[in-house]
């Protein structure tokens, strides 16, 4: 199945129905904020669990209780639909 990069309208489009999404750098990005270092590790373990299950990898950033996830299809060599269904389940961890 080939995955196709979204257009610029498609992605201005998906990212509408998604909290506190934004495009930088060309990758789909969210910042989470924890009450402490376990919290936020607990999360990133959840994170790679589902995206795991899904065949995608996310890039994922950790500082303390902080959490960076970028989302990109590297097989579409951009954001494709893939990164928001993702971005989707992510949020429902919360």
């Amino acid at each position: 199945m080939s995955i196709k990069k979204l257009s610029e309208v498609e992605i201005s489009s998906a990212i509408a129905q998604l909290a506190g999404w934004a495009v930088v750098d060309g990758k789909l990005q969210k910042s989470f904020k924890f009450r402490d270092f376990v919290e936020a590790f607990g999360f990133i373990s959840k994170v790679a669990i589902v995206a795991d299950k899904m065949g995608h990898h996310p890039e994922l950033f950790n500082v303390y209780n902080k959490v960076k996830i970028d989302l990109t299809t590297h097989d579409a060599n951009g954001i494709s639909e893939l990164d928001f269904e993702l971005a989707k389940k992510i949020d429902k961890l919360l």
